[in-house]
């Protein structure tokens, strides 16, 4: 049975070439960067210093201004807890959106258990941040500015450049999560007034393990890790060479690339939202038009998301689900599910609503691939609202006209 991937949002395939950029400092040139007195610690130096401006390229930024990190976690992380730390006593509030990753939201925890205020900014439903609204929540005393450029449960791109012109007038550092966007669409911190952006290798191509940390030109950042010097002093500890190197590779292909894949996913991605919005009581998710290329994002009512994606499973299907009923997402009681905050923020009602999908292409993919998923969706939708206790509920009030 043919197997297809929709779940490039999640992690993307290792690009062949990218490989093969990693596989000599996984075996010939295994010396540390900071051993540059001798030739192996050199050539990893190089390596290093090679993937750095090839990172740097993919955004316009200096090679100066790019620090490796283990991921997009780690570089959201020392984003936020390092510029609050950094902004010292005078500066004790924080704005972000109320769709941002975990790795935002959960790294504010310790700042509000310091004494930090965060104000959270809601979105429309279409899952956008009103620039008007991040004005308006500026305060003397704000530190940070934290604002995704696309969200990868629902595939919206949020107005960083707008919101970036109105920190950057209020003197405010600015942070934006690429990691679901960048090697993907365009993000240029020459045009987009961004202090800090977070970039993650495996979500263009690249290897697990790596990312990076985008800190333009005298923005202060305090540390996260402590040890030696690495990385300008934002990141200590030895460099995982091989994966720098591959993202690097991913980053360099990326350039050249992905205005191809953008078209040809974005080809993808509306013969599949074509097709499925023929499905009774389907919702798309996020915004229609100013999102990811092949992303469709979008909940059923009354059918719950995870059966959904067992069941597309089963057909050779594999997607993703930002749902109201999420495995690794509950709340005291083992079995107590709870909603995305994402979902939440959009105002999808949780009574009809169990859990959305969300199927993200990759530049591999194909049209038959997507046709086979336009063909085993409809007959499991059917059959798990046959067996929903909401929609046998709701046939029962149609029939008596409630």
């Amino acid at each position: 049975m043919a197997k297809v991937f929709f779940d490039h949002i999640s992690t993307t395939p290792l690009d062949p070439r990218v490989l093969e950029a990693m596989m000599p400092y996984l075996t010939e040139w295994y010396g540390n960067p900071s051993s540059h007195i001798h030739g192996q610690g050199q050539a990893a130096l190089r390596a290093v210093d090679k993937a750095r401006g090839e990172v740097a390229a993919l955004i316009g930024a200096k090679p100066s201004e790019v620090a490796f990190t283990s991921g997009a976690t780690e570089s959201n992380n020392l984003a936020v807890l390092g510029t609050a730390e950094a902004a010292g006593p005078g500066k004790r509030h924080v704005v972000v959106s109320e769709v941002e990753h975990f790795s935002v939201m959960n790294a504010l925890i310790p700042l509000r258990n310091a004494g930090v205020e965060v104000t959270v900014v809601p979105v429309d439903r279409d899952g956008v941040v009103d620039p008007a609204a991040v004005r308006k929540a500026l305060r003397p005393d704000t530190a940070l500015v934290s604002v995704m450029h696309a969200n990868s449960e629902i595939g919206t791109i949020e107005p960083v450049e707008e919101i970036g012109r109105i920190a950057r007038d209020a003197g405010v550092t600015f942070h934006v999560d690429a990691a679901a966007s960048a090697g993907h669409i365009p993000l240029d911190v020459r045009g987009v007034p961004a202090d800090l952006v977070t970039l993650s290798a495996h979500n263009f191509y690249g290897p697990k393990g790596v990312g990076a940390l985008y800190v333009r030109e005298g923005t202060k950042v305090a540390p996260r890790t402590f040890g030696g010097f690495q990385e300008m002093g934002y990141r200590a500890g030895t460099e995982n060479v091989a994966g720098i190197a591959g993202m690097g590779a991913a980053a360099a292909i990326a350039t050249i690339e992905s205005g191809a894949w953008a078209v040809h996913l974005a080809h993808l991605g509306k013969m599949l939202w074509d097709g499925i919005a023929k499905i009774p009581m389907l919702h798309f998710t996020g915004h229609p038009a100013v999102r990811l290329p092949g992303h469709v994002s979008f909940w059923v009512e009354h059918v719950e998301g995870e059966s959904l994606l067992l069941f597309l499973d089963v057909k050779g299907v594999m997607a993703a689900s930002g749902s109201a009923c999420s495995s690794n997402l509950r709340g005291h009681d083992e079995e107590d599910l709870v909603a995305s905050p994402v979902l939440r923020a959009i105002g999808v009602p949780s009574d009809i609503c169990t859990g959305s999908i969300t199927f993200s292409l990759g530049k591999g993919n194909t049209e038959d691939e997507v046709r086979l998923a336009l063909d085993a969706l409809p007959p499991i939708v059917e059959r798990l609202r046959a067996m929903s206790p909401t929609y046998l509920d709701y046939q029962k009030q149609t029939a008596q006209g409630g």
